[in-house]
């Protein structure tokens, strides 16, 4: 066990600053200056998480470090859960070695966010209700609701989670529901949760608003269908198979409610247009179920199939974190992970924000003062606000995607404005009559990222059709 979370750290801490920011850190971090109780995609507390790891020296080095902690907790959970199923250390190591070694909870952790900080909620919840339900008592209940409460507050996804644990108690363990434990716990999460829904109330409801969004983005729910294999196919299929048969046999059977947890979340999340990875953090509760039925097969009578199993199990674990590596962390030169970015395009977007900060930078100095940038998404914003400075440049730095949208425009008039990014001329024509491009983001080495791939660029906007209070309202996006 003490040696799968001693890799894991090894591997993850060897890349952890590779490479550099991700856009989606910068936002996180730029989003925690703007305190709040919600912002239109997310809970307040990824983004309060990355502010106060913003502030410790290191620049982007303490959120990684952050998510390496919240994946070796996932890692230790998932043994910690198969101990709940009666596994032994056999069985806590596979499990363990599962979650460590999986393709999603690597590239999970590979920068700090909601999605790494959701599987940890969701594993913290699967073990205190599994403690909960085995000794029954209010006392144990209560830990569960308040680490489900944490969870929400960070994402909204733990609650299909808790729909399926209610569902699949009132299944397989309904007696626990005639006791207050559980009720008792339900109700502290929603305390918990309860001044980002105030927040959402008075704010139009943005985070539901953003759900429609993004579902539509992604296709709806053909396009979900699609996208699971993103999740759920790797060489551990073999394991998570084991834990859905275990959970189904008379052995598995007061451990059932899980199984029902991973029907639930497949079902929604699919259903309403998630992204794909969103169901993933159930497969904790199948490789802890399935490292249970595997630690009992190994110890039948060594026959030729199960000395066969013995160390097939191993290998395949060893196959998928080898997977898992490549595809998920930024180990591969820049040339091979540019040639994978079908595959996985996050490595990337690590990469070359300092050169996008010093093109936009050469530019802005040449304007006058009251000058002011503008971007289109929340990853250039944030990459000129967070490295900007250190670059030289002076110029206020303002969007209206997402979260931006609600801290307003930019101080001054929109007289000269540095437009950055996925814009085209005709869309910002709409906003001022003199637009110029004056030139194209290009990315190191020919690489593509989400700005080259949709010809970001640089244009010098003047004339506006109004003052800022009369652009805004145009500018602003949700995606």
């Amino acid at each position: 066990m003490s040696a799968v979370l001693a890799v894991a750290g090894f591997v993850h801490l060897g890349v952890a600053a590779r490479f550099g920011w991700h856009r989606d850190e910068f936002y996180y971090v730029i989003s925690g200056r703007h305190l709040a109780w919600g912002y239109p995609d997310q809970p307040p507390l990824t983004p309060l998480l990355a502010r106060l790891a913003a502030d410790l020296p290191g620049g982007v080095l303490p959120l990684r470090l952050l998510a390496i902690a919240a994946q070796l907790g996932c890692v230790l959970l998932a043994a910690m859960l198969a101990a709940e199923f009666g596994g032994r250390a056999r069985a806590q190591a596979i499990a363990a070695g599962a979650v460590a070694a999986s393709p999603v909870f690597v590239a999970g952790a590979m920068l700090f966010g909601t999605t790494v900080t959701d599987q940890l909620a969701w594993a913290a919840v699967f073990v205190t209700v599994a403690r909960a339900v085995r000794f029954g008592t209010v006392r144990a209940w209560l830990p569960a609701g308040a680490v489900a409460g944490i969870g929400l507050e960070n994402k909204y996804t733990v609650g299909v989670l808790l729909l399926g644990i209610v569902l699949g108690l009132a299944l397989y363990r309904r007696a626990a529901l005639r006791t207050p434990g559980p009720w008792l716990a339900g109700v502290l999460a929603a305390v918990m949760l309860a001044p980002n829904l105030v927040w959402n109330a008075q704010h139009s409801w943005a985070q539901f608003r953003m759900a429609a969004v993004l579902s539509a983005e992604q296709g709806g729910p053909l396009g979900a269908l699609a996208q699971l294999p993103v999740a759920f196919a790797s060489p551990l299929i073999v394991l998570w198979v084991l834990g859905i048969r275990w959970l189904g046999s008379a052995a598995g059977r007061d451990h059932r409610w899980v199984l029902v947890v991973a029907v639930t979340a497949v079902t929604v999340f699919t259903a309403s247009g998630g992204k794909g990875y969103y169901p993933a953090p159930v497969l904790i509760g199948l490789f802890a179920a399935g490292a249970v039925l595997a630690e009992a097969l190994a110890t039948q009578p060594r026959t030729t199939p199960v000395r066969r199993r013995r160390w097939q199990l191993p290998a395949l674990i060893t196959a998928s974190g080898m997977l898992a590596v490549l595809i998920g962390l930024p180990v591969l030169p820049v040339g091979a992970a540019n040639a994978l970015r079908p595959v996985n395009p996050q490595p990337l977007e690590t990469y070359g924000w300092p050169d996008f900060v010093r093109q936009v930078t050469a530019v802005a100095d040449t304007l006058p003062a009251g000058a002011s940038v503008f971007t289109s998404n929340y990853g250039e914003a944030g990459a000129l606000t967070i490295l900007g400075p250190a670059a030289g440049l002076r110029l206020p730095v303002s969007s209206g995607h997402n979260g931006y949208l609600l801290w307003g425009p930019p101080p001054g008039t929109p007289d000269t404005v540095l437009c950055v990014g996925e814009w085209n001329a005709d869309y910002l024509h709409r906003f001022w009559s003199d637009v110029r491009e004056i030139a194209p983001i290009t990315m190191p080495g020919g690489i593509v990222d989400e700005e080259t791939a949709h010809h970001a660029a640089i244009y010098l906007c003047r004339q506006p059709h109004g003052d800022w209070a009369q652009l805004w309202p145009g500018l602003r996006h949700l995606n």
